[in-house]
């Protein structure tokens, strides 16, 4: 079947998917092939400050394969990063042309870049010569509008990227409104690229309406979907699982312990699963108002309670 050909890829969630994410993530929930790294803060000297590249170190990236990703728009910078990656035994990185996040925008990182057509060749041009390592990139149809994509892709056929992941978005949009798909099937036109699609797969049912509309597409890029609903690359996959309640409540559980052994207080520990349950909540009955209740807790105790009720629900539908 097409559908258990594909590659998964789990898309870069800042604030969730870091190593220790990723891994438990695909011990209870394998489906997913690879994985695209959060992006690493431009810092220029990130091999004397290991906190830099803590996430994408080998040896805690053991269970899932990963691709480090570069916010960089400085040449000096990205090299410099780059180098180091490929000493820690990484063959490739991905540059970031599409964090739509204001805070990276208005620096023209990210998909701000993208208004920015000349700049983003020039980097290219300097780059590519001295990269001793495969590069790819992942970007969104424009910032402001979709034609700053469609002048873009045909200039990118003369380096040698390894593919484009093209989420079907606007910048300025973030996560609102729907994936453009008729947009995202015109850059398929304008690029000689190998071309991975991201943008709204939430169900076996979407992702092969998306597989049946776009053939030549067979890798897919999978984020927000995943969260609301561990299994899907698995159901993707054609996996079969059983016992899926305790396989969720058990992975909660260990990366409750997790992260109260990493972060520093309840806040903090708080804080972080928070970001997950505003999306993971949707696996659960719409009357449970899983975010509404977890959004209230303000102790461990408080979210414990609410979040070991939450599980109980589960076994009674």
């Amino acid at each position: 079947m097409a559908t258990q050909q594909a590659q998964l890829v789990l898309a870069p969630i800042r604030g969730i998917t870091d190593c220790h994410f990723r891994s438990l993530f695909h011990t209870y929930f394998p489906g997913f092939d690879s994985a695209l790294a959060p992006f690493i803060n431009p810092q220029r000297y990130s091999s004397f400050n290991p906190k830099q590249l803590k996430d994408v170190l080998p040896e805690t990236n053991k269970r899932l394969p990963i691709t480090p990703q570069l916010l960089y728009t400085n040449v000096e910078d990205f090299l410099f990063l780059a180098h180091r990656l490929q000493e820690l035994g990484y063959k490739e990185v991905n540059w970031n042309l599409g964090c739509p996040a204001p805070m990276v925008t208005i620096k023209r990182r990210g998909s701000g870049l993208l208004p920015f057509p000349e700049q983003i060749i020039s980097f290219l041009d300097q780059v590519v010569p001295k990269l001793s390592m495969k590069l790819s990139i992942k970007t969104r149809l424009g910032f402001e509008k979709k034609d700053e994509l469609f002048s873009l892709l045909p200039r990118l056929d003369a380096y040698p990227l390894t593919e484009i992941i093209i989420h079907g978005r606007l910048g300025k949009q973030l996560y609102k409104g729907k994936s453009d798909t008729e947009t995202f099937g015109q850059c398929l036109t304008r690029s000689k690229h190998p071309i991975v699609y991201n943008g709204d797969i939430n169900s076996v049912e979407k992702f092969r309406a998306l597989q049946k509309q776009f053939p030549e597409i067979t890798k897919w890029m999978i984020g927000r979907g995943a969260l609301s609903n561990p299994f899907l690359a698995g159901e993707i996959k054609g996996m079969q699982c059983c016992n899926k309640n305790e396989k969720l409540e058990a992975f909660h559980r260990e990366l409750y312990d997790c992260y109260k052994e990493l972060l520093s207080g309840p806040s903090h520990l708080l804080g972080r699963l928070k970001q997950l349950w505003a999306y993971l909540g949707v696996f659960f009955p719409p009357q449970q108002k899983c975010w509404k209740k977890i959004k209230k807790c303000r102790t461990e105790e408080q979210y414990q309670k609410v979040v070991g009720d939450l599980f109980k629900s589960l076994e009674t539908t």
